[in-house]
C-alpha cells in the first residue's frame, strides 16, 4: 500500500508587502494550505490576499513578531509547516526539496534554510549574511516560538534538526528608506526585549556596540566586497543597534519618571 502523501501548510505574516507578497504566494502554491496573517495592511496587501483563490487571510493586530507568528501557527491544519516572511521566495528547486523532505521517512523535527539576500535585484554575497540560516520548515507538533524574544523570534524544537541544500531567496532590501525603517523598528523592539529582561542601558553600549556591528560586518565579515551595497547594509544594520540603545535609555527614563510620580 503506497504511503500517504504528507500535507504542508504554508504560513506568512504580512504588513504592507504589496509588490513582494505576490511572488511569495506564487512560490508556495505547491503547499496544500496557504494561510496569511495580515496586520491590517493599508497598501492593498489585504485586498490582494482576499481575492486570491488559494489563500486564507486573517487580519490580526500586531503586538510583536513572536506573538504574531504563534497566532499564525495555531491556524495551520497540517503538521508540516513552511513558515516564510512575506519578502521570501521559494525557488522551484527548493519546492522540490521541501516536498521530497516531508515525504521521506525522516524523523527530523525541523529544518534550517540558508538564505540568499537580495539588494534590490542583486545578490549580497557577504556583509555578515553569508552564514545566515533560519528555521523555515518544521513539524507543528514538535515546535513552538519562545515567548522570551519579541523580534528575530526563536523556534524551540523538540527533536533533531536538519539543513536543506537549496537556499531561500530573501528580498531584504527594497529601498533605503524601507530598510532603514525596518532596522529602526527592530532596534526599538530589541530595546523592549532588553528592558523586560532588566538589561541596563550604559553609554559604552550606545557608542561601541553599533561601531562594532559596522566593523564586524563591513570588514571582518567582508561587507567591503559587496561594494556600495555592503557599506549601505552594514551602516543601516549598525544604525539599528544605535536605535536599540537610544530606545532603551528612553524606556528607563520613562520607568524612573513613573516611579517618582507614584511615590508618596
Amino acid at each position: 500500500m503506497p504511503k500517504e502523501k504528507q500535507k504542508l501548510s504554508a504560513l506568512v505574516i504580512t504588513y504592507n508587502e504589496i509588490g513582494y507578497i505576490e511572488k511569495c504566494i506564487e512560490s508556495v502554491e505547491f503547499a496544500d494550505e496557504i494561510i496569511v496573517v495580515d496586520s491590517y495592511s493599508t497598501d492593498g496587501t489585504y485586498e490582494y490576499l482576499k481575492e486570491h483563490p488559494r489563500v486564507k487571510v486573517i487580519q490580526h493586530p500586531f503586538s510583536n513578531f513572536t506573538q504574531q507568528k504563534s497566532f499564525a501557527l495555531k491556524q495551520a491544519s497540517n503538521d508540516w509547516v513552511l513558515f516564510l516572511d512575506a519578502d521570501e521566495v521559494v525557488s522551484q528547486k527548493l519546492q522540490v526539496e521541501v516536498s521530497a523532505t516531508i515525504n521521506s521517512e525522516t524523523d527530523v523535527a525541523a529544518f534550517w534554510f540558508y538564505r540568499k539576500f537580495m539588494f534590490l535585484k542583486r545578490p549580497l554575497h557577504f556583509s555578515g549574511w553569508q552564514t545566515d540560516k533560519n528555521y523555515r520548515l518544521f513539524r507543528k507538533s514538535k515546535a513552538r516560538f519562545s515567548d522570551k524574544k519579541i523580534v528575530h523570534e526563536t523556534l524551540i524544537v523538540n527533536g533533531s534538526s536538519g539543513i536543506l541544500r537549496e537556499k531561500l531567496t530573501h528580498f531584504c532590501y527594497k529601498s533605503y528608506e524601507d530598510y532603514k525603517g525596518k532596522m529602526l523598528k527592530y532596534g526599538r523592539l530589541k530595546a523592549k526585549e532588553d528592558f523586560y529582561r532588566e538589561r541596563r542601558y550604559n553609554v559604552l553600549s550606545l557608542v561601541f556596540k553599533p561601531l562594532w556591528k559596522f566593523i564586524n560586518h563591513y570588514l571582518i565579515r567582508l561587507g567591503i566586497l559587496d561594494g556600495k551595497k555592503g557599506i549601505t547594509i552594514c551602516y543601516l544594520n549598525a544604525l539599528g543597534d544605535l536605535e536599540r540603545y537610544r530606545e532603551l535609555k528612553k524606556l528607563e527614563k520613562k520607568n524612573e519618571l513613573a516611579y517618582y510620580l507614584v511615590m508618596p
